[in-house]
């Protein structure tokens, strides 16, 4: 089967993941139609002049989570997926015990029939599931954030699929768990391991990372993010980007909000960007303390950036915008700032990859500024 007629399916679990689909769409249509410069090539019928059609064949499976932030952010990018003219059907696999099953079942059949699945978070268990079924001879990674770098490297090593955060399951029923779990996760492994299955992967990244051998890379640059949106009107302030680190039990809260505090006063800071998975509670103690203007974004941040206003400095603290916002924001004269994260402000119960995996982030940053701990100290 051709490519120009191939059988496409991207699962995406996260706006960002959705984000990245349409990059990598994109950079496919592009390819395809040997368009000989990928940034330079205007996509939207909104903005004028030529437009790359939409990758043939591409289905996406939106299988959102339950956080209502996250389903709104999915929704708002689903109808910009719709807008580019691709199909998007939206699939519930949670919220309920059966839910996993019925969303197995209504996929079953694309699964099989699909010349090439494209993931956005090879971590979901979910996600590993659906790919048991899997026939199809090309797997395609997306970026989740951060999250890439870790699968990377976990699949250089041969390594089972962890997130870096995680801990591992305590108690007797968590491990009985995980046991009769591992099948599936060890299938998924050896899904995007070419050599064991003369499978094509591909990982479309713009995170540092550095693929196993056999394994393809091609550089995620947003070029359709670049092409769709802004230049942005830029603002004489600074913003400060939010994480979600204290949610997932990597930094004390207090420590968090102490280091907020103190950047906000340093580079006279505004606005608090927030991440989709910080809690309320969290967001109203910040604002109270620094009385910064919070913002919940209803889009990933690298397209609210683009379409701005944004400051002229936008600073945060290890995470995924610190190597996308540059990409993003390329030739608009924003700067990028990253701030370290003292091992003081980790929890007892932070991972033991947590730091090495917070000061890989901040090292490997390309094109930013780099901030020391004692900056929000």
């Amino acid at each position: 089967m051709s490519e120009s007629n191939a059988s496409i399916l991207a699962l995406v679990e996260s706006p960002v993941q959705l984000l990245n689909v349409l990059e990598w769409a994109h950079a496919e249509a592009v390819a395809q139609a040997e368009w000989p410069l990928l940034g330079a090539v205007p996509a939207q019928p909104t903005r004028g002049g030529r437009r790359v059609p939409p990758l043939e064949g591409l289905r996406i499976v939106v299988l959102p989570p339950v956080d209502p932030m996250s389903r709104g952010q999915l929704r708002r990018m689903a109808a910009l997926a719709r807008d580019e003219g691709h199909q998007v059907r939206w699939q519930e696999a949670r919220g309920g015990r059966l839910a996993p099953f019925r969303a197995v079942g209504a996929m079953a059949r694309d699964m099989r029939r699909a010349d090439r699945i494209v993931v956005g978070d090879p971590f979901s268990r979910f996600v590993q599931l659906l790919l048991t079924l899997v026939r199809a001879p090309e797997l395609v990674v997306v970026d989740d954030g951060t999250a890439t770098m870790e699968f990377a490297g976990q699949i250089a090593r041969g390594e089972r699929l962890v997130r870096w955060h995680r801990v591992g399951s305590q108690g007797l029923p968590g491990k009985v768990r995980e046991l009769a779990y591992a099948p599936v996760s060890s299938t998924a492994r050896r899904r995007f391991t070419p050599a064991r299955t003369g499978r094509r992967v591909e990982v479309f990244s713009s995170m540092p990372v550095t693929v196993p051998e056999g394994v393809e890379l091609r550089v995620n640059e947003f070029a359709w993010t670049r092409s769709a949106f802004g230049p942005p009107r830029l603002t004489q302030g600074t913003d400060l980007v939010g994480t979600s680190l204290v949610e997932t039990g990597v930094v004390e809260p207090g420590r968090y909000v102490a280091a907020v505090r103190s950047l906000a006063a340093a580079y006279g800071a505004t606005r608090y960007f927030a991440h989709r998975r910080e809690s309320p509670e969290k967001l109203r103690t910040l604002s109270e303390a620094t009385g910064l203007e919070i913002v919940r974004p209803d889009l990933p941040l690298e397209l609210i950036a683009r379409r701005g206003p944004i400051g002229r400095t936008i600073v945060s603290f290890p995470s995924t915008v610190v190597h996308t916002l540059p990409y993003a924001l390329r030739g608009t004269g924003v700067t990028v700032a990253v701030c370290d994260v003292d091992p003081a402000w980790l929890t007892g119960g932070a991972s033991p990859r947590a730091r090495s995996f917070l000061a890989g982030v901040t090292d490997t940053a390309r094109d930013v500024r780099r901030l020391a701990a004692s900056a929000a100290s």
